[in-house]
C-alpha cells in the first residue's frame, strides 16, 4: 500500500476550534504504509515548526514515528526518527516539529504507524504564525 495524505487543519489565532470540525484520517498502519503530511507551508514547505499531530489510538496503543527528514533540508536527521508510543484507548499530541530534523527532500513528513495501532486516527494541525 501507499502512504495516505493527511490534510491541514488550522488552529485559530485567538480563537477557537472545535474538535469535530479537525480533519481526521484513519490510520494506515504496518510497514511500507504510513502517511504523508503535504508540502503546504512557505516555499512549498510542510512547515515542521508549525506543525502538530494528534493521534488517537485503539484498544492496542502502540508506536507512531516522524520519519527523519533527508539531506540538505534536514541537516539535523542524524538524530534520527522520533517515535513516540501511544497508549491504547488514548489521544496524544505530538511536535511540534523541526524542519531541520524531519523535512524531505521533496517538503514533506512522514509518519510511520506500528501494525498494531487500530483502529485509530491521525490529524495534522498547523499552528498559525502570529
Amino acid at each position: 500500500m501507499a502512504r495516505t495524505p493527511v490534510a491541514y487543519s488550522n488552529f485559530v489565532v485567538n480563537g477557537s476550534v472545535a474538535d469535530s470540525s479537525l480533519t481526521a484520517v484513519t490510520l494506515n498502519p504496518g510497514t511500507g504504509n504510513g502517511h504523508v503530511l503535504p508540502a503546504a507551508g512557505p516555499g512549498g514547505q510542510a512547515t515542521p515548526e508549525l506543525t502538530v499531530l494528534r493521534v488517537a489510538a485503539g484498544a492496542t496503543g502502540g508506536n507512531v514515528t516522524v520519519k527523519a527528514g533527508s539531506m540538505p533540508l534536514a541537516i539535523a536527521s542524524g538524530q534520527g526518527d522520533l517515535v513516540v508510543n501511544v497508549p491504547a484507548n488514548s489521544i496524544s499530541w505530538i511536535g511540534p516539529f523541526e524542519s531541520g530534523r524531519f523535512l524531505q527532500s521533496d517538503g514533506t513528513m512522514l509518519v510511520d504507524v506500528a501494525a498494531a495501532v487500530v483502529p485509530g486516527t491521525i490529524t495534522a494541525i498547523k499552528v498559525p504564525r502570529r
